[in-house]
């Protein structure tokens, strides 16, 4: 079985930004920079067989390069917060690519997903964090902006558990183009 879910990759360059935003919450588990990325779709266990199958609808979509930014903070979890995050700055190209990965899980069988469609890069996961932490913690946060980036890929990535933070490891890459 494998853990899999799309997504694209954040640059190194704004990488830095969100590693500053990475302090001061009590119950924080910050992510390490290399796990950073923009979830496209999350498909969960699959076979080796499904996997594959995936792999093969993924390459067929065509979506154009997009231009991304990053702009302000979040996070989930009202009553009891589960994870704070950098949100990204929806555009009709992400969305597009994201509906096109949810159309290639649909056609694998997989369940709808049942949550909207928030683009954002998770900075920790949280333990025992308060709401009136997490708001304190965000509200000097609440104008971060990072420079404009371009996608010009995304990832297949398996998700692997351990010791310390989940290890993602990039099982294939699928180019964005102007064809999209």
């Amino acid at each position: 079985m494998y853990r899999l879910f799309a997504a694209l990759p954040v640059p190194p360059d704004i990488t830095t930004g969100l590693k500053a935003l990475q302090k001061g919450l009590v119950g924080a588990s910050w992510r390490p920079e290399r796990n950073f990325h923009i979830t496209l779709r999350f498909f969960g266990d699959l076979t080796h067989e499904h996997a594959r199958d995936l792999d093969d609808m993924l390459g067929e979509i065509r979506a154009p390069e997009m231009e991304l930014r990053l702009e302000g903070v979040g996070w989930f979890g009202r009553r009891e917060p589960s994870a704070v995050w950098a949100r990204v700055r929806e555009t009709d190209e992400l969305r597009a690519l994201s509906g096109q990965c949810e159309r290639a899980a649909r056609r694998l069988g997989l369940s709808p997903d049942r949550r909207p469609f928030l683009p954002h890069v998770t900075l920790a996961y949280l333990h025992g964090a308060t709401p009136e932490e997490v708001t304190a913690w965000a509200q000097p946060r609440h104008a971060y902006c990072s420079e404009a980036f371009w996608a010009d890929s995304f990832h297949l990535y398996s998700s692997h558990s351990g010791k310390g933070p989940s290890r993602y490891v990039a099982e294939a890459d699928y180019v964005l183009g102007a064809s999209g």
